[in-house]
């Protein structure tokens, strides 16, 4: 393991508005934990109680746990076959994954290591894919191939779906914001969708290019929605209100495939670029328009970081990588 420093870039263009000015040169300091089970793809971390890092083994068939200060791991088994692809943990500790390859979302008990088993209720969403809790501890995910969008009532183990009315959609990414209404990007299409949580209306709203295709999303306390779009090499914001789309050109420009994305206690936006190697995590501060850090994922390369999580106790980001390692970034 070892720290990377943060290395910063020159001004660069945006969509609109003045020329991005570097504002910060605080390092961010990255450590990476490799994981023991080989070419498992180790993806989607999530911190418990106890300050265990747990995440899935995509490729790997598993559940498991870091504990960062001892540098131990621990490993659940699951079925084969799941390939689960995301995990989250609720208020009294269970872990929640999602199976990407089996139809099922699965409830882990991290004491008795049982499973619960929650199908989904048509044989058409065969692939859920994120997911994420929202304030009334219910889970909304994505079903990506599958073309939907479901809401699990945790206390019934009810399922509902939402068709997307848009063919190929690939509902991707998916984040809760203050009113408690679900946003996801459309990674087959140019759109961001919401769903009403008491009506569960959808609403898709279209961004202005359309080739773009947003993969990873994040929301604001000032309820923006923010997304990247991973086919251009762009950041965007969308104003729900209005629909007014904003964007900003990215520092490693049009083949930086920007994909894990997440938001911190300062309502600055992190992402990291997977088109070039190694992967580099950058910061951007909406109040002045500037990409003001960009750190290299240089240990490992990263391969791809494909979902991060900002953990507010200790102001961490938390990410796996294709390279089959745990990655933190400690904000200054």
């Amino acid at each position: 393991m070892r720290a990377i420093a943060t290395l910063l870039l020159a001004p660069l263009p945006f969509l609109s508005g003045p020329a991005a000015v570097p504002t910060s040169n605080d390092p961010v300091e990255i450590t990476e934990w490799k994981v023991p089970w080989e070419k498992s793809r180790p993806r989607d971390p999530y911190l418990d109680a106890q300050g265990r890092v747990w995440f899935v083994g995509q490729a790997g068939n598993y559940v498991a746990y870091l504990e960062p200060r001892s540098g131990q791991f621990k490993r659940y088994e699951i079925d084969e076959g799941t390939h689960p692809h995301n995990l989250i943990i609720d208020g009294r500790g269970a872990v929640w994954y999602a199976g990407n390859r089996n139809a099922h979302i699965g409830k882990l008990d991290p004491a008795t290591g049982k499973i619960t088993k929650y199908p989904m209720p048509d044989p058409a969403a065969g692939d859920p894919h994120t997911l994420t809790m929202d304030r009334a501890g219910d889970i909304w995910f994505t079903v990506q191939m599958g073309n939907f969008v479901g809401k699990l009532e945790t206390a019934t183990g009810k399922v509902n779906l939402i068709r997307v009315p848009t063919a190929n959609a690939r509902p991707y990414g998916i984040v809760i914001d203050s009113k408690n209404r679900p946003w996801f990007n459309e990674f087959g299409s140019n759109k961001i969708a919401t769903v009403d949580p008491r009506t569960m209306a959808l609403k898709e709203y279209p961004l202005p290019d359309a080739r773009a295709r947003g993969r990873r999303i994040a929301v604001t306390s000032d309820d923006m929605i923010w997304y990247v779009d991973y086919a251009r090499g762009y950041l965007g914001r969308l104003e729900p209100a209005s629909g007014k789309v904003q964007e900003w050109a990215m520092p490693g420009g049009a083949s930086s495939l920007p994909y894990a994305m997440t938001s911190d206690d300062r309502d600055q936006l992190w992402f990291v670029e997977t088109g070039v190697q190694p992967n580099r995590l950058v910061g951007f501060d909406p109040r002045s328009s500037n990409f003001f850090s960009i750190t290299a994922i240089a240990e490992s390369g990263g391969g791809t970081v494909r979902h991060m999580i900002f953990h507010r106790p200790t102001r961490e980001i938390w990410f796996g990588t294709d390279a089959n390692t745990i990655g933190r970034a400690k904000l200054p």
